[in-house]
């Protein structure tokens, strides 16, 4: 699954409403690229290291593959620096390069049929499991399992009881929040009825007289969020709520439906994890938002005085489709790190992940084959706020035989906000797993079909860091990856190390903030340019 946005939280209190906590104070557009010292918010330095550290010097152009929904290549602040084949003939329906991908000019779809058609929603791992495990094992008890397949029934019931519970769960939220929804909705247009007014906010409620004990708990509620900001509507509410809603219908609708298989869009042989040639070149697909953002976090132009400024100033994007509003399938994701390295990506930013592998053992061959490539791979850490030393999130840097990739970065998601806020409430960590932290809250970056918006989540803070690494191997092509890696954990601002934070996550104790990541540090592009300085000579 692309690692969502995270736009909104929703909580379910004792009173059985939603509530949606926003944070309405914006960060500075740009501040993943400013400077913790000059600029007084911990980005990663960009905009200083270009005017003081590189200013004059000379880069080699770079491409980064993004493995994502896609990418709208035809954006204003994207077109300019997508990858374009070389070798390939658009429209021309020849495979001019005879890489085995016919039209591949921006990149490649593997989540696509050869009729043009495409997946948008998929299935989640854990539900495709449930679904080939029931076909053998529904309606048997262990005392009639062969002793052979005793381990796997065993895994089939623990798939299942959690296959249900997220099912409930999902359905469960989707009727509060539809509830909640159709109240508010009417709630507004009362208030705006008795009061004579276009929009509601905080000020506004006081003046309202409900007309019974429900209706005040609501007033209470909404006045409890739009006091939180003057300029905050029940019209913005109702838009986030409307966000929430969506989410939790496509859970019930696809992701935890077990009827639903999208599969045969593609129509390859599923079994086969090592068949490469299916897919498209529609590398934009049918919503692309997620990985239209990702792309422009790296490296939306700079210069071109419109929109925003990606980290990278000297990068091509290649644009890789694998993944779904659902969870991605371990065969898609080897072949799309497959045909990035093929095609000369050098670094690979992978904002997705999921709590089940299918087939790792396919994509670690990928990975290894990337290594030997000499391509870093970028991945984010998820946004669960779970410990991922002891809660697996795959794709993983750890191979099945125990030893780790060498070519594998991992990433949690830091907040704008200094103090006990620090890391991201949502983001994932591990002192053994997590490498480093980067910026993933309230992100300014490109959408599909043009503008801009602001998105959260380590999907975020992955490109950032997919960004940093970009220009270091730009400015230094003679590093590796693997010194490229050690750099950028090297170089890690650790001001933060020893303070104290709230751990993200439901529990919210406090721990310092060294115990959230192996480096115990946040990624500055200042320091790993000094670094790579060094190391290049």
């Amino acid at each position: 699954m692309r690692i969502h946005f995270i736009a909104v939280s929703i909580v379910f209190s004792s009173l059985g409403f939603a509530q949606v906590y926003t944070d309405t104070t914006k960060a500075p557009e740009n501040w993943f690229n400013l400077d913790p010292y000059t600029n007084k918010i911990n980005g990663v330095s960009t905009e200083r290291t270009y005017n003081e550290l590189l200013k004059g010097k000379k880069s080699t152009t770079l491409i980064v593959g993004v493995i994502d929904s896609g990418v709208d290549f035809n954006h204003e602040d994207l077109k300019d620096v997508m990858w374009t084949n070389p070798k390939e003939i658009a429209g021309n329906g020849i495979d001019d390069d005879k890489n085995g991908y016919i039209d591949d000019i921006h990149g490649w779809n593997f989540i696509g049929g050869k009729d043009g058609k495409n997946i948008e929603h998929e299935t989640v791992e854990l539900t495709r499991l449930y679904r080939d495990y029931k076909k053998k094992y529904d309606g048997k008890d262990e005392k009639t399992i062969a002793s052979a397949d005793k381990k796997e029934y065993k895994q089939y019931l623990d798939i299942k009881t959690n296959y249900e519970q997220k099912l409930d769960e999902a359905q469960r939220q989707l009727t509060q929040v539809n509830f909640v929804n159709e109240m508010f909705i009417n709630l507004n247009l009362e208030i705006k009825d008795q009061l004579s007014i276009d929009s509601v906010r905080a000020t506004q409620l006081k003046q309202f007289k409900a007309k019974d004990k429900k209706q005040e708990s609501l007033l209470a509620y909404a006045q409890l969020i739009l006091s939180q900001d003057t300029t905050l509507t029940i019209d913005y509410l109702l838009k986030q709520l409307d966000e929430a809603q969506d989410h939790f219908e496509s859970q019930v609708k696809y992701n935890y439906n077990v009827d639903y298989d999208p599969r045969g869009i593609v129509g390859d042989d599923y079994k086969n994890s090592y068949e490469k040639y299916y897919g498209n070149n529609d590398c934009n697909g049918p919503s692309s938002l997620h990985g239209t953002h990702v792309a422009g976090i790296i490296a939306a132009i700079r210069t071109n005085n419109i929109g925003v400024k990606g980290v990278a100033d000297n990068v091509r994007i290649m644009s890789v489709r694998a993944i779904p509003d659902g969870d991605e399938r371990d065969k898609d994701v080897a072949n799309a790190i497959i045909y990035a390295v093929d095609n000369g990506a050098k670094v690979i930013n992978m904002s997705f992940g999921k709590t089940y592998p299918h087939d790792k053992v396919a994509v670690d061959k990928a990975v290894k084959y990337a290594e030997s490539k000499d391509v870093l791979l970028v991945h984010a850490a998820g946004n669960d706020g779970l410990d991922i030393d002891k809660n697996i999130f795959y794709p993983c840097k750890k191979f099945v035989n125990g030893k780790k990739a060498n070519n594998w970065i991992e990433i949690g998601a830091l907040n704008w906000r200094m103090g006990s806020d620090l890391p991201a409430s949502f983001s994932n960590y591990g002192k053994k797993t997590v490498d480093v932290f980067a910026p993933g809250v309230d992100i300014h970056s490109t959408k599909n079909g043009g503008g801009y918006l602001d998105e959260s989540g380590t999907s975020m803070a992955s490109p950032v860091t997919a960004g940093v690494a970009a220009v270091i191997r730009s400015y230094y092509p003679n590093l590796t990856a693997k010194q490229v890696k050690k750099i950028i954990e090297k170089s890690v601002d650790k001001d933060y190390k020893d303070q104290k934070v709230k751990q993200p996550g439901a529990d919210k104790k406090e721990v310092k903030f060294s115990d959230l990541s192996i480096t115990g540090g946040v990624v500055n592009l200042y320091n790993a340019i000094l670094m790579a300085e060094k190391m290049s000579k």
